[in-house]
């Protein structure tokens, strides 16, 4: 049993891997830039409006005022290291949020004092329950009109169906927030003179708030004792409990995800950061705090394989993001979970069974780069130049063969077409889209089969806006593209089994190969399923049978009915033979198995399926009718209409993304300019039948 090493304890306990995560125009790049200068990483307070901050470096970013990208950086708070990661919060660039979950320790959820939980805050949240990701709440704006500390708090627990408990309450609010009370110390913290907020000072609470102050903190006291017996039995007789024995307790309820501390600010007004960080530091868990990280062995999925937290061990690291940059080439993001990454070394990408050199190690803050020797558990930082990693992919030291868990990548659902405007320009257009392509796993790009043009998915409008000026600026690409087109699904009903018998003679060799396919639809949101069904006895080689599954695979990725992609069904590889070994060619197993499901396909019905988003639509009440019905007519279903404040009214509702187009400017129209909406990918769902004879004559089919 290996015993982890006494100075990987030391240096790790004081290590903090944070993301901040929140929906759009909450503040989480506003609250980050504070945090970068608070903590002395830089020595400007950047503003999202004036386009200078630091984490949104890109130009679009800055021209926009929104985060596109998760920017990564590396600074220091009370002898702590924080590794800290700010997150996008529009619904179309949720890959970043997913990826940089997967490999964050703990989050900050940022809220919007006004509004509350949000939709976009809603699916961040589920995406950090996905990866059990402890959290601390900050409700951020308490400066602003209409803000209401409870309000928020409760929508944490109704909407989000968490355990929220304030920690902190605000003194004042609106233009009259000047700073918060510390619950746990039971001290006002107030912020007065001092213009960029680094000064406060430590008050006695307010006579005015005594009796609200008392009451939230014995709310906090017996829902803290609860996670420590010791505690809970000095609580029950009666005993004094210090400061440090709460924060103790609330720590352990925390990084066992059962309570969530709350916080609140002004970040934009420079107050309420500094007592963040410290609660970052206090209740966050540093990578000791977690448990192993399980992978499994490359060719045996039940083999578990375990990662401690040492840096002793085999090294283990996982690639979750990928950019190019004009000076360095390609930049690799990882997080190694065990061992050290030290430049020299070589490692496996068990994915594609290829050894990759490390050459050069980088901390990141934002878009500049910081030189470094090595990268131990517990860090996150970037490898220059590698050549066959992808996102998702596994490093690890060939002594220890390991896959860790990959990262979900969600399917795009909107298209255009891009064509190059000259014959000059075509190969530099494909090198830049697979570039854009790779680095971002949301986005996909394939040929039409039926008219041979270059289509390139996304998240949405706003996500393919981005991708096609990024071709323009970075690649320097002149091109044509064409109007978004919903990127519709095909999924099947019931269970078929077909095979198919492939023999050819090419070039003088035989090539053979008898494949058995059963194909099953699955319930909506399932995925595509490859299975294994094939005899143990007698075994075929492990490379016909990746190449049978790479034969489905990517017959699936033109369905029969219109030729858009499958989704949401299981392909079972039930029996395969072959003639001889002379024969039994990879190229012939591959073609013979995506044959047999073609084959399949045919005994089964294919549906046709369009995405639909969720929207939430605020909007003054002289409005909602004309609003309502304007949603009917675009295919639109209303869930329900609620008082969202004075004169305003809160619509739900569900649309198809087609009836979504353009839709902003529409809304502008018509609630002049007062009403606002938000929109999320909810599901796909099935065509009804005149839309689906009305898509299928627009293709001619």
């Amino acid at each position: 049993m290996s015993v982890v090493d006494p100075q990987s304890v030391e240096e790790l306990k004081w290590t903090r891997n944070i993301g901040i995560m929140a929906h759009i125009d909450a503040g989480k790049t506003t609250t980050t830039e504070r945090i970068l200068f608070y903590s002395g990483k830089s020595h400007k307070i950047g503003e999202v409006h004036h386009g200078d901050t630091i984490m949104d470096w890109m130009e679009q970013e800055q021209e926009r005022g929104i985060t596109i990208t998760a920017a990564a950086t590396t600074l220091l708070w009370r002898d702590h290291r924080l590794n800290l990661i700010d997150t996008p919060g529009h619904v179309d660039f949720t890959i970043e949020v997913e990826r940089s979950l997967r490999v964050l320790d703990g989050a900050v959820a940022v809220f919007d004092a006004v509004n509350g939980v949000e939709p976009q805050s809603e699916t961040v949240w589920k995406q950090a329950d996905k990866y059990q990701v402890p959290r601390l709440c900050f409700i951020n704006k308490m400066d602003r009109v209409g803000a209401d500390f409870w309000m928020s708090v409760r929508t944490v627990k109704e909407k989000l169906h968490a355990e929220p408990l304030p920690i902190q309450i605000p003194v004042g609010s609106e233009d009259s927030f000047v700073g918060v009370i510390d619950l746990l110390e039971e001290k006002a913290i107030i912020w007065e003179g001092s213009v960029a907020g680094e000064k406060f000072l430590l008050k006695e609470i307010p006579s005015h708030m005594a009796e609200e102050v008392a009451a939230s903190r014995k709310v906090m006291i017996e829902r803290v004792v609860e996670f420590e017996d010791a505690l809970f039995e000095k609580y029950i007789n009666g005993e004094s409990i210090t400061p440090a024995e709460l924060k103790a307790a609330l720590r352990k309820g925390v990084l066992q995800l059962k309570v969530f501390p709350v916080l609140c600010g002004a970040a934009f007004k420079n107050k309420g950061v500094q007592p963040l960080l410290d609660a970052v530091v206090d209740y966050l868990p540093s990578p000791l705090d977690l448990p192993p990280v399980i992978g499994h062995e490359p060719d045996r999925d039940s083999k578990e394989v375990r990662c401690k937290v040492d840096f002793g061990e085999p090294a283990a690291a996982l690639a979750f993001k990928i950019t190019s940059d004009p000076f360095a080439g390609s930049l690799t993001y990882i997080r190694v979970y065990s061992g050290s990454v030290e430049v020299g070394d070589q490692l496996l990408n068990p994915r594609t069974e290829k050894k990759e050199r490390i050459q050069k190690l980088v901390r990141m803050h934002a878009n500049s780069r910081v030189e470094i020797t090595s990268l131990k558990a517990g860090d996150i930082g970037a490898v220059v130049g590698l050549k066959f990693t992808g996102t998702g992919d596994t490093l690890c030291d060939t002594r220890r063969p390991i896959v860790l868990e990959s990262i979900y990548f969600p399917e795009p659902v909107i298209s255009v077409a891009v064509e190059a405007k000259s014959s000059a320009d075509q190969d530099k257009m494909m090198v830049g889209l697979q570039k854009l392509v790779k680095e971002d796993p949301s986005a996909r790009l394939r040929q039409d089969p039926e008219t041979g043009q270059t289509l390139l998915s996304g998240m949405g409008e706003l996500h393919l806006d981005i991708l096609v000026d990024r071709l323009f600026r970075e690649h320097k690409v002149q091109a044509n593209v064409g109007k978004p087109q919903v990127s519709y699904r095909e999924a099947v009903q019931g269970k078929f089994e077909a095979q198919h018998f492939y023999e050819r003679q090419i070039a003088g060799e035989e090539h053979y190969a008898a494949v058995t396919v059963r194909v099953q639809g699955l319930p909506r949101g399932s995925g595509t399923q490859v299975e294994n069904l094939l005899p143990k006895q007698p075994s075929l080689p492990v490379a016909l049978v990746k190449a049978m599954e790479s034969g489905v695979r990517e017959a699936s990725e033109v369905g029969p009915l219109a030729s858009y992609p499958m989704i949401d069904l299981k392909i079972s590889l039930v029996a395969a033979q072959m003639k001889d070994e002379k024969s039994a060619s990879e190229m012939a197993f591959k073609a013979a198995a995506a044959l047999a499901f073609r084959d399949a396909l045919k005994g089964l019905q294919t549906h046709l399926l369009e995405p639909i988003f969720k929207v939430e639509i605020t909007a003054p009440d002289a409005f909602v009718g004309g609003i309502v019905g304007d949603i009917n007519s675009r295919r639109g279903k209303i869930e329900s209409i609620n008082v969202k404040s004075a004169g305003f009214q809160l619509i739900l509702g569900e649309v198809p993304l087609e009836g979504l187009f353009g839709y902003a400017t529409d809304l502008r129209s018509l609630s002049q300019g007062r009403a606002s909406f938000s929109m999320e990918f909810l599901a796909y769902r099935e065509v009804g039948q005149r839309k689906l004879d009305e898509i299928l004559g627009r293709l001619g089919r």
